[in-house]
C-alpha cells in the first residue's frame, strides 16, 4: 500500500491512534473524513494479491479471524452490516489484539435480529457510520489473511459495503473454517458453527456476538491448524489452497 501524505489525518493516525485521528476529522470537517476514508480504502483494495505470501509457512501465517452480524441474510435486497468483530492470530498463537464495533445502518433492525443479537437500533443509533467502521476495520486488517467461518455471507456483505461506500471490492485473500471443516473431516453431517465448536470442546459463550464469534472461530481456526501441522505434506499457505481446491 502507498504511503500516505504526512500531516492532517494521517499524520494523527500515525501518532495519536485511531480514535484520536477520528476525533480530530468530527464536526465541520465530516465530509473531508469520508474522502479520506474513502481514498484509504481505494487504496488498500488497488494492492495486489502478494504472491509471496502463498510460500508463508502456515506456523507464521498473519490472519484475522473476523465475523458480522447484520439485519437478514439478503446482502442484495438492502439487508445491512450493524457490527463487526476480529480478532488477530500469528501461526497457532490468538493474539490479544481485538477489534469490534457498531454500525450505525440506515435500515430497520428486525425483532428478530434483536433477540438474536442483543443489537438494538437505540444501540446503532449513535454508533460511527458504514464507512468509518470499514475504514477502522481493514485499518485492523492490514495486508493479513482473512479467516471466516461460512465466509461467503461475511464476504458479500463486505463487498456489497465497499462498493457502496467506495465503488471497490474486497481483494484479501480469504479462507474459511467450513471448507477446512469439510476437507479435514469429510464424514460429519453437519459443519454449523455450533456444531463444530462442540465437537472440538471450544466452550460457546456470547454467541452472536460479533466479537465472540470472532473468538470461537479463531479457537477452531488453531484447532485446524494443528491437524494440519500433523499432515507434512500441508506446510504453507499455497500448499493449503490446493488441498482445498480438491475439496
Amino acid at each position: 500500500m502507498k504511503e500516505p501524505k504526512a500531516g492532517g489525518f494521517w499524520s494523527t493516525l500515525r501518532h495519536g491512534g485511531m480514535p484520536s485521528a477520528l476525533a480530530s476529522m468530527r464536526g465541520g470537517a465530516a465530509s473531508q473524513q469520508s474522502a479520506q476514508q474513502m481514498a484509504f480504502l481505494r487504496s488498500l483494495m488497488r494492492e495486489k494479491r502478494r504472491p509471496e505470501v502463498l510460500h508463508t509457512p502456515l506456523s507464521q501465517l498473519e490472519t484475522v479471524v473476523f465475523d458480522l452480524e447484520t439485519t437478514g441474510f439478503s446482502h442484495q435486497g438492502g439487508d445491512e452490516i450493524i457490527s463487526f468483530g476480529a480478532v488477530k492470530v500469528i501461526g497457532q498463537e490468538i493474539q490479544e489484539e481485538t477489534f469490534y464495533t457498531l454500525v450505525n445502518c440506515t435500515c430497520l433492525i428486525p425483532a428478530s435480529i434483536t433477540e438474536l443479537t442483543g443489537i438494538s437500533a437505540e444501540m446503532t443509533r449513535e454508533a460511527p457510520p458504514l464507512i468509518e467502521c470499514l475504514h477502522r476495520f481493514l485499518s485492523f486488517v492490514g495486508q493479513r489473511v482473512l479467516v471466516a467461518h461460512a465466509s461467503a455471507h461475511d464476504k458479500a456483505f463486505l463487498n456489497t459495503a465497499l462498493w457502496k461506500t467506495s465503488k471497490v471490492q474486497l481483494t484479501h485473500r480469504v479462507l474459511d473454517t467450513m471448507m477446512l471443516a469439510r476437507w479435514l473431516e469429510p464424514s460429519r453431517s453437519s459443519y454449523t458453527l455450533d456444531e463444530l465448536l462442540a465437537i472440538h470442546g471450544i466452550p460457546i459463550r456470547d454467541r452472536h456476538n460479533a466479537l465472540a464469534d470472532a473468538r470461537m472461530t479463531a479457537e477452531l481456526w488453531v484447532s485446524y491448524l494443528r491437524d494440519i501441522a500433523r499432515r507434512r505434506q500441508v506446510e504453507t499457505l499455497g500448499d493449503l489452497y490446493a488441498y482445498l481446491s480438491r475439496t
